[in-house]
């Protein structure tokens, strides 16, 4: 009964969402990112993150304090958080839980695939995987030589399964070829979670239909830029195009078509939206970056999410400004942890 969502939206859904944004108001604000950037130790961003939401979350780490650490029990924090959630949802939002961990579940696979192309043993590679994209086969898919076998030994039975069909072929697993792979199962994947937002109709359609068409378009924005100076044709990298994005399908002809960086950039000048994202990016050393323009542009749609009630929106957006304040705790730590100070303001505040 999509439309009237949120005449019945409480009865199954309205504890988690209360839960959500409860969970949201604990987001680390400028004030707190201010109190970090001025510690001088790891000891001390461990006391004033103490002061925080984050509550005593390292206070079991008895040795000295490593950035690895803190990561570490920044995402066991979010993932702690995120299977409270999964476990307490009814359908469709169970549904639209399991879709949000899809994207780490690729990018796992990937990350092993790639790592055993450079004979890294695979216990080294394991503990370097997103919590939130784990899966019990997941160890094995070292074996595999080609996608073909990659699929029916293990990604049968997984989630993936549905979005690996564009996928399958005997070319061994090179460089290249892993890379068009997670394209491939990204494109995929987008595809079908825009398609299960746009069923569920009603605010989380309303919601969700901006943030992933913007995920869309930047994929294909940086599958483009990437492409340049390598083998990859033109007709090759329009078919690795997310098409549920603003881009599609004018834009994504045009990027096709791109030969370099500035034809890009055009592109992305018939698109209000996009062109602010591209006029923020500095050329110099020290200036801002285009995945940073992106991230910030993430910010921005994911915190607008909150602005309605009753919808699904707010769980992807807290899980993404999570992994965005992950991001950003990580970077100052590495700074302190490197006498790097300069720098250390670099991070995307969220609030």
């Amino acid at each position: 009964m999509p439309g009237y969502s949120e005449f019945y939206f409480n009865v199954d859904h309205g504890y988690l969402e209360g839960l959500v944004r409860g969970f949201k108001s604990g987001i680390l604000t400028s004030a707190d990112y201010v109190n970090l950037a001025q510690c001088e130790t790891l000891e001390d961003l461990k006391l004033h993150l103490q002061t925080t939401d984050y509550g005593n979350f390292l206070a079991n780490e008895t040795g000295p304090l490593t950035i690895s650490t803190i990561d570490d029990k920044l995402k066991a924090k979010l993932l702690a958080e995120f299977h409270y959630f999964r476990n307490h949802a009814f359908e469709p939002l169970a549904t639209f839980l399991n879709f949000i961990t899809y994207s780490y579940m690729i990018d796992n696979i990937i990350l092993l695939i790639t790592g055993t192309l450079h004979q890294r043993p695979i216990a080294e590679l394991v503990p370097k995987c997103h919590p939130l994209g784990s899966f019990e086969q997941m160890e094995a898919v070292s074996i595999a030589s080609n996608p073909t076998e990659l699929f029916n030994a293990i990604l049968v039975d997984t989630p993936l399964a549905a979005f690996f069909q564009d996928c399958l072929s005997e070319n061994d697993l090179d460089e290249m070829n892993i890379e068009i792979m997670r394209n491939k199962l990204y494109k995929s994947y987008l595809e079908a979670f825009y398609k299960f937002c746009e069923k569920q109709g009603g605010s989380t359609a309303e919601i969700m239909r901006p943030i992933l068409e913007f995920e869309a378009d930047r994929r294909a924005f940086i599958i483009t830029i990437n492409s340049f100076g390598t083998e990859l044709s033109k007709d090759d990298r329009e078919k690795l195009y997310p098409t549920c994005g603003k881009l599609h399908p004018e834009g994504l002809q045009l990027l096709a078509n791109a030969d370099d960086y500035e034809q890009v950039k055009c592109v992305a000048d018939y698109y209000a939206e996009y062109k602010a994202v591209f006029e923020r990016v500095g050329s110099g050393t020290g200036e801002k970056t285009l995945e940073d323009a992106f991230f910030e542009h993430e910010v921005k749609l994911n915190v607008l999410a909150f602005n309605n009630q009753f919808h699904f929106g707010v769980f992807y957006a807290y899980v993404k400004l999570k992994e965005q304040e992950c991001r950003n705790i990580v970077w100052i730590a590495e700074c302190i942890s490197q006498r790097h100070r300069t720098k250390i303001n670099n991070y995307i505040p969220i609030f």
